[in-house]
């Protein structure tokens, strides 16, 4: 894959951190793969590991145009993002040791499971909010949806989930985002602010796990064949990714597009069935 096509997946790496809380992971995982497919078994954790670089450099960038009030709605969780590091970094340990197929296939399997939960269970497509089902409540969802209201978190994410998050997340390459952006959800944030609110909670992740990612030695093997490889990171495709997600990040945190929160959910919801076909193909 040449840099221009890798300029474009930037593109759309940049517009899916901004509407949808992924860094990166979803795009670039199966983009880096087709780019290293010289690596043969070894591309998904080249992938993985070069999607945590980009998943650290956008998810960081678009956490500090965030406005500081949405923000706030994670004061308090420092434990939360301490025990992401913590899983990240394991998540990322494991990669190095467990078989190739594993990640591969692990990723396939993981978004196969949360596209069904999604549509099946209630609490993402059907926002419950603290005023019920009823129509008063619906009405009053419409009403904050429609001028962008930040609401406060009936329930904050329990710390206890930091650590399966962040090591699932490193491991498969995945990002916090299909995780986080469907609690924060189910605990009544409109999807804006949820999406919004993934980047800083990606960024615990993704720093441990770029920094073992960097020191690797899996692929020295065959670093031959891609001599651009720092660790176990394509710092060529991880670049190029970047230098279209981050000029696409910084005009869409100034302005972004009014979706209808009910149509936002859907959006989410395709673009993980997308990431689920270029995944498969690339197997």
């Amino acid at each position: 894959m040449n840099d221009v096509a890798l300029l474009g997946i930037g593109l759309l790496c940049g517009l899916t951190t901004v509407l949808f809380g992924f860094g990166g992971g979803f795009v670039a995982v199966p983009v880096v793969m087709w780019a290293n497919a010289v690596l043969g078994a070894d591309a998904i954790r080249v992938a993985t590991a070069t999607s945590a670089l980009v998943m650290l450099v956008n998810a960081g960038f678009a956490t500090a145009v965030t406005p500081r009030r949405v923000l706030s709605a994670l004061r308090g969780s420092g434990t939360l993002l301490l025990l992401l590091a913590v899983g990240a970094a394991a998540g990322a340990l494991a990669t190095r040791h467990a078989p190739a197929g594993q990640a591969h296939w692990g990723f396939v399997a993981y978004v196969a499971l949360t596209i069904v939960d999604l549509l099946l269970r209630p609490g993402f497509l059907r926002r419950r909010g603290p005023a019920g089902e009823s129509g008063e409540g619906r009405v009053e969802q419409a009403r904050e949806a429609r001028a962008g209201a930040v609401r406060a978190v009936p329930r904050p994410l329990p710390a206890v989930l930091g650590a399966p998050i962040g090591a699932v997340a490193a491991f498969l390459g995945v990002g916090g985002s299909v995780m986080t952006v469907p609690a924060l959800r189910r605990a009544g944030h409109p999807m804006r602010v949820a999406t919004a609110l993934a980047n800083p909670l990606t960024l615990a992740i993704a720093l441990p796990a770029t920094a073992l990612s960097l020191t690797g030695t899996d692929a020295g093997a065959v670093a031959g064949h891609t001599p651009h490889l720092v660790g176990l990171v394509d710092l060529r495709a991880a670049g190029a990714l970047l230098v279209g997600a981050l000029p696409v990040i910084a005009v869409l945190r100034r302005r972004p597009p009014r979706i209808p929160d009910r149509t936002y959910a859907w959006a989410y919801l395709a673009l993980l069935g997308v990431a689920e076909l270029a995944m498969l193909v690339a197997g």
